[in-house]
Parts: structure tokens; sequence; C-alpha cells
């Protein structure tokens, strides 16, 4: 069993940066690859990035990269999602999980455990 809160969502004007973090209860963290997705009013849940369970390893979504970055510390049980260059478009829930498919990440499956979300809100 593992159970996810996120944390360090907020408003943030366009152009700003936060980092989020995924706190993992459970002695199993380190075994799961991560993921973050998120999800705006009136759209689908969506992939943003996933990091396998080493670390040695990450992917994210065409719409975030080179401004994203998913990092994890296994000795924390924390996941991270640093967020660059906002853009107003990226506000949304934000969400971890924790990812047993690594491959099939970005369609949403093998997922195993997700958080209960974190708001980020980007102002214009």
């Amino acid at each position: 069993q593992v159970q996810l809160v996120e944390s360090g969502g907020g408003l943030v004007q366009a152009g700003g940066s936060l980092r989020l973090s995924c706190a993992a209860s459970g002695r199993t963290f380190s075994r799961y690859a991560m993921g973050w997705f998120r999800q705006a009013p009136g759209k689908e849940r969506e992939f943003v990035a996933a990091i396998t369970w080493s670390g040695g390893s990450t992917y994210y979504a065409d719409s975030v990269k080179g401004r994203f970055t998913i990092s994890r510390d296994n000795a924390k049980n924390t996941v991270y999602l640093q967020m660059n260059s906002l853009k107003p478009e990226d506000a949304a829930v934000y969400y971890c999980a924790a990812v047993s498919d690594y491959l099939r990440v970005a369609t949403m499956s093998g997922i195993d455990y997700w958080g209960q979300g974190t708001q980020v809100t980007v102002s214009s």
C-alpha cells in the first residue's frame, strides 16, 4: 500500500515557477516508477511527466518538455515536479501517481495509486 500526498501548488504569474512535491508513505515507494498528471476544469486528466524507480530515466509530455523537470529522492520517499516558465494553460489540479507500468504511463495504464491532487493556478 502506498499513500501519496501532494503539496506545493498555488497561484503564480505567467512565466513564474513552482515546485510540487509528492510525499509517499509505505516501504515500497522505491519500487515504483512515479508520474505526474494534471486535470483542468472541463478537460480529461492528462499525462505530464514520469520517472523510473531509480530516477535514471524520465519522460515528458510535449507540452511541458523543456519547462518541467521531474525528480525523486527515494531516501525521502518524495517525488518532485519543478515547473518553470508557467503558462495559463498549465493551470490545473496536479496529481502524482505510483506507476507499475512505466512504458504505458502516458496512457494512464498501470497506475496503482493516486494522490489527492494540488491546485496550480497561473495568472496571465
